[in-house]
């Protein structure tokens, strides 16, 4: 699932909503053992685009 959300989240990334959507699905299908991974990348990648969805995305997955 990792590598969905690595070749999905770009190909999205024009769209703030579709962004969103995208990665609460891609955050909702990793296991435990990939979301560390998937947070980072994703920081990695889109911090400077989208600060706050990651924040509020993955503060979600961690409540």
């Amino acid at each position: 699932m990792l590598e969905y959300a690595k070749d999905i989240l770009p190909k999205v990334s024009f769209s703030r909503e579709l962004f969103r959507k995208e990665l609460a699905k891609c955050i909702s299908w990793v296991g435990e053992s990939e979301i560390n991974s998937l947070k980072e990348w994703c920081y990695e990648n889109f911090l400077e685009i989208y600060p706050d969805i990651l924040t509020k995305a993955f503060a979600m997955r961690a409540a």
